[in-house]
């Protein structure tokens, strides 16, 4: 069982135009509405590739009542905490064109003291009968400073893609390139360096059992593994719709891991999962054959034999 929590949900909007003109009116050619957020994201993706998923959201409002029944009417179980604020939208509006993607990000009600540990407790015995739990994105205002801490004090294995990590030890941390070189001040513009920072990201989160991940868009990723062995994957194929890529790349691993594949093999369904998600309009509405397929095209090798990427 994989349990992923959404400490920021959002109700996700795509409007697809011929193309973006600024002061102009548009008249969408596609439109897709989801449950999302990079936690609703995630356990969206895990669900599509095969896994025993549930979400735990903190939901609110009338946003948060059709966040709820939408996932339950796609199966998706979630257990709800609930605030009294009204849900965030996130807006993506992709130019047929030009093929470019402009994104709009409302930022997270406030919660109540209350409201966050009323979520926290039920994060924490939701992952109690779990081997993964998942969390990711930012925490809303009025969250504990040190939020992602207590999440991360259960019995599952805990991997977390967040930029606010505090205390936390997660057993796995992945980020993307820009996050890494903000976490670690260190470059992160070739493989050799996105592979530095994960090294010092694995040490961040506590080291030796510790895997850290950083993603570099259609560049590929870097692993860190428990061992500390370091692994370089790329995947050699795009897709217009990169929204929650990185959501469905999380899924990827950790689906991949807790059905037992080695990391190297969990990279490569990462990989799978990230391209799948972008060729689908809607975050984490990937087709799972097509990520499996694609997981198999992907390339995974040791960091050594691709230092001068």
């Amino acid at each position: 069982m994989i349990t992923c929590a959404a400490p920021s949900p959002s109700i996700d909007r795509l409007f697809e135009v011929e193309r973006l003109e600024p002061g102009e009116i548009h008249r969408p050619t596609r439109f897709v509405r989801v449950p999302g957020g990079k936690g609703l994201n995630t356990a969206r993706a895990a669900a599509a590739l095969g896994a025993d998923v549930r979400a735990v959201a903190l939901l609110g409002g009338h946003g948060g009542r059709w966040i709820a029944d939408e996932l339950e009417r796609n199966g998706l179980p979630v257990v709800a905490s609930w605030a009294a604020g009204e849900m965030r939208s996130c807006l993506s509006v992709a130019d047929a064109g030009s093929g470019s993607l402009t994104e709009f990000y409302e930022e997270s009600a406030a919660v109540s003291a209350e409201e966050w540990d009323a979520f926290v407790r039920v994060a924490q015995e939701a992952a109690g009968s779990s081997d993964w739990l998942t969390v990711s994105g930012s925490l809303p205002p009025g969250a504990a400073a040190e939020g992602y801490e207590q999440l991360c004090s259960v019995n599952a294995k805990v991997a977390v893609d967040t930029t606010a990590l505090g205390a936390a030890q997660p057993a796995l941390v992945k980020v993307n390139a820009g996050e890494a070189a903000t976490l670690t001040e260190l470059t992160v513009d070739s493989v050799a360096e996105a592979a530095d920072a994960a090294h010092a990201l694995r040490l961040r989160v506590g080291g030796d059992g510790h895997a850290a991940a950083v993603t570099r868009g259609r560049e590929g990723a870097v692993l860190v593994a428990p061992d500390g062995g370091a692994w370089y994957g790329s995947l050699d194929t795009s897709g217009r719709y990169a929204v929650g890529s990185g959501d469905a790349f999380l899924a990827g691993l950790v689906t991949g891991l807790d059905r037992g594949d080695d990391w190297p093999g969990a990279l490569a369904a990462a990989l799978g999962a990230a391209a799948a998600n972008a060729v689908v309009p809607g975050p984490g509405l990937l087709d799972a054959a097509l990520a499996h397929a694609l997981a198999e095209q992907a390339v995974v090798e040791p960091v050594s034999a691709a230092q001068t990427r």
